[in-house]
Parts: structure tokens; sequence; C-alpha cells
């Protein structure tokens, strides 16, 4: 079993450049299954979550190659439509396969997914939105059963929650459609525009991505292409974390600015020096940070749910007290008990946590529960006095490509211990 164990305090500094969107490869890597030529995407991150999506392709029937950061999908041999329960279950992201399935084969078998528990996020939009495409769907003791007659059918459908997940479900059930679908309260995260582009490219017809309305005028084939896979804008503010927790001065590369909007403020309100510049950020931090008076997380373009543990993880050393409103998921405050061991001020009542700055803490043994809560842990144990030992480390690599190599060449004291 691995850990991470971290030295600190210590003050980052460096350059370093940000690996692709993991919340945009998944969904990538199963649009590359509608297409009837060989894909290649560019750009792509090497996490756990990523080989699971591979292995789901495969089981497909599909060839995938990785050659360094590009993936190549050959989708031609596919002729599987179920993916098996212990696939599902390591990946919550696994849903995402479905609409691409039902359009490929017209039929699919899969359990629930799996995944980091952040309570509820029930798949009950996708299948509704499935239902109004004319899917025919039986829920059976956790296994999905989904028949199409003929073709998947365009319509209107209306989500009653802006859900990333159910929003690319449709565009991949829809893009090969029968007919015009319209998506009204669609998700407008970067990167459902990633996957749009992405089809697009191939041949789709997709019109309105980022705004509340989407249209997507079916076509008969997608054809493949190059695609590379947008900055991971989590990642990018976990690393901008990192060093303002540290006092550090940090420039990374391969980033999108545009999509840290929502985060950049945060930064600014705590006292660091922020400039972007095409795909660069830089930021420079005051020996102290300040508290931030409020974060609330919503649906892009608001602040980020994934964002906000290792920013809670920043401001525990602030001055002042910091608030935080979970509007998101209801357990996503589970990394706050382990910083609590590290010695945060931290206090929780339902979905709002009160972040009171201490001015030191100290290192301690501590779980990772669940991905961003894992990446808070490490952040803070940047800034720990003493060493910090990190374990639950296979939730990090969901997201994080060598966290403790990229942290290292910022200058920070990681490594990866097995035991």
């Amino acid at each position: 079993m691995a850990t991470l164990q971290i030295r600190g305090p210590v003050r980052l500094s460096g350059e370093l450049t940000v690996h692709g969107a993991k919340n945009s490869t998944l969904p990538l890597m199963a649009a590359a299954l509608l297409c009837e030529e060989e894909s290649v995407l560019h750009n792509c991150p090497k996490l756990s979550d990523v080989d699971v999506s591979t292995r789901i392709l495969r089981r497909l029937g599909c060839k995938v190659e990785r050659q360094g950061a590009s993936l190549r999908i050959d989708p031609r041999p596919a002729d599987d439509w179920e993916i098996p329960d212990t696939l599902m279950r390591e990946m919550r992201s696994s849903i995402v396969f479905l609409g691409a399935i039902l359009s490929k084969m017209g039929k699919a078998v899969m359990s629930f997914p799996g995944g980091c528990e952040l309570g509820p996020r029930p798949i009950d939009l996708h299948l509704k939105a499935l239902r109004r495409l004319g899917v025919e769907i039986c829920e059976d003791y956790g296994c999905l059963t989904c028949t199409v007659p003929g073709k998947v059918k365009g319509a209107s459908v209306n989500l009653s929650f802006p859900s990333v997940g159910a929003t690319e479900n449709i565009l991949l059930a829809a893009a090969r459609a029968e007919g015009i679908t319209v998506i009204s309260n669609a998700a407008r995260e970067p990167e459902i525009c990633d996957l749009a582009n992405f089809l697009n490219a191939c041949g789709a017809k997709i019109s309105g991505a980022g705004g509340s309305t989407i249209v997507i005028q079916g076509v008969e084939k997608l054809h493949g292409c190059q695609h590379k896979v947008i900055a991971d804008r989590i990642t990018t503010a976990t690393y901008l974390s990192a060093a303002a927790i540290t006092g550090g001065n940090i420039l990374l590369h391969g980033t999108e600015p545009e999509h840290l909007l929502p985060v950049l403020p945060v930064f600014e309100e705590c006292g660091c020096t922020l400039e972007t510049s095409g795909d660069m950020v830089w930021l420079k931090a005051p020996r102290r940070l300040s508290r931030v008076r409020s974060i609330r997380t919503m649906p892009y373009p608001g602040f980020p749910t994934d964002a906000q543990p290792p920013v809670m993880a920043m401001l525990t050393l602030a001055s002042g007290t910091s608030i935080f409103v979970e509007n998101m998921f209801e357990n996503r405050y589970k990394h706050v008990g382990e910083l609590l061991r590290l010695g945060a001020n931290i206090k929780v009542e339902g979905r709002v946590a009160v972040v009171e700055g201490t001015s030191r803490l100290t290192g301690a043994s501590v779980e990772a529960a669940d991905l961003r809560g894992g990446a808070a842990l490490v952040v803070a144990g940047l800034a720990a006095h003493g060493v910090t030992t990190v374990s639950g480390v296979r939730h990090i690599d969901r997201g994080y490509e060598s966290i403790e190599k990229n942290l290292s060449i910022l200058g920070a004291d990681v490594s990866r211990v097995f035991s």
C-alpha cells in the first residue's frame, strides 16, 4: 500500500506544466467509440480513471494504445455492449459510456457506477433523459439493461439540474440519433464544450455548447479525428492552492485561464498576486494569506465543488475567518476531520463550514477518503511542520498525475512510500 510522505513547511517556487483534464478525457474516450474510424486524443493524463476507461473500451472490443500523452482509439472492432460490474465499481464516471454504447450498439448492460462516496449522485437524470430519446431501460437489483428499438430518436430534454454527466450522456446518445435533440438547462462546464468540439470535428452537428441550451442535429455517422484535451482546471487550482499556502511563487504552463475565472478571484481576495497570459498563470503569495469572506460552490460558471477541498486547506492558515457553503454534494467535507488532525480549526454544520485561520499546522498521519479531499491533505501537508503521511493515495491517483513528482519540481519534499 502506498502513502505520500511530506516534509514541511516548504515554499513552492518554479514552473510546471498542467496535464489534461480528467473530467474531459473520460467522456472524450467514450465519444471515440461512436466513430467509424480511429481517433487520437492528445494531452491525456496518466491517471487510474483513464486506465479504467481504457479497460472499458478494450472490454467492448476497441483497440487502445497509449503513446506518451496521446491515446489512439480504434473503435472498429467493437462488438460488445456490456461493462462488467468490476469495472463499473471502480469509477463513478463510467456511466458516461452508457449513451455512447446505446448509440453504437443499440443496447447496453451495466451496473450502477462506483467511485468516490460524496453522497447521492443519482443517475436518474441520465435515465430520464435517455428515455426521452426512445431508450427502454430496465433497472433490476443494481443492473441496467437498456435497449433502443431502431435508432435513438431526437427529442426535447429539459434537465431539472444542469448535470454534467447527464448532459454528456445526451450529447453522446443524440449525436447519431434520428432528428433534432434540444437540451434545456444544460451544464455549461468547459468539459462540455470540449466534448462538443471533438464530436463536431468528427462530423457531428452540435451548437450552443457552453450555454444553457444545446441543439444536436443527428447525423448518420462520425469519422475519427485528432483532438487535444483541454487543461485540467481543478489540477491548476490545486497547485495554485499549494503555492498560496506555502507563500510560494509559481508559473503554471498549459493552463486555460478563461476556465479559471470562477476561482482566481478567491486567490486575489486572500492577497495573492496573479497574472495570466496565453496558456500561463503566475501566482505570488504573501507571507500570510488573508481570509476569504465566503465561497459558495455552484454549477459552472460558479465556484467548482472540486476546488473547494484544496482551497479550504489553503485557508486553514489564513488570517481571519473564511466561510464555505457546499451546494453540490452533501458529503464534500470528509477531509475536514483529517485537516483537524493537522491542527486546522474548522467547524461544520450541514452544508456550511467555518474555517478559522490558525498560525501553525503540524504534521500527522491522515487518510484520503476521496479524490479532492486527498488533494486537500497534500496541500495542507506542504505547509505543516514536520512529517505528514497521507494514506488512501489511490484516490489521489484518480485525478492527479504523479503528484509527488510535480510537487518535487516546485521544491516540495514529497515521496511515495510503499509498505
